[in-house]
């Protein structure tokens, strides 16, 4: 039982680093900038989960990696959700929670971590997340 519990974390790790990698090199950051990395995931998943119906944004996070799924779930209120947010309004939340002066702006951050979960859930679950979401914000996500 201890492996598997040791194997699962690994894994799980293996696979949040991978995603933090993938950010990193979208932008061409070294591993010394994985909190920016970090931050950048972060703040987009807070906000896109916030977004979501309860419901949806679970069997999303099912996907995540386990580590990923708590960063995800970290400071989640489900009563609060959804909350009504524009592309504009999505942009201006990132602006503010993501502290870093990156080259692209929020637009840039946002792009490069959705691409980046994109390629870790399954096409069904992301024409889901997709389908929840406001024409506005639909556009944005690849």
């Amino acid at each position: 039982m201890a492996e598997q519990l040791q194997s699962a974390i690994e894994s799980s790790m293996q696979k949040t680093n991978e995603m933090l990698r993938d950010i990193e090199q979208a932008y061409g950051w070294p591993k010394a900038q994985r909190n920016q990395s970090y931050c950048a995931l972060r703040t987009v998943l807070h906000l896109l989960r916030d977004r979501m119906p309860v419901q949806e944004s679970v069997q999303f996070a099912a996907q995540l990696p386990v580590v990923v799924r708590g960063i995800y779930f970290d400071g989640w209120k489900p009563m609060d959700v959804p909350v009504k947010l524009n592309r504009d309004d999505f942009l201006l939340e990132v602006r503010q929670r993501f502290p870093y002066d990156v080259e692209g702006g929020p637009e840039r951050v946002v792009q490069v971590v959705l691409d980046t979960l994109r390629r870790h859930v399954t096409q069904g679950e992301w024409q889901d997340v997709k389908g929840t979401m406001p024409k506005d914000m639909a556009r944005m996500i690849p």
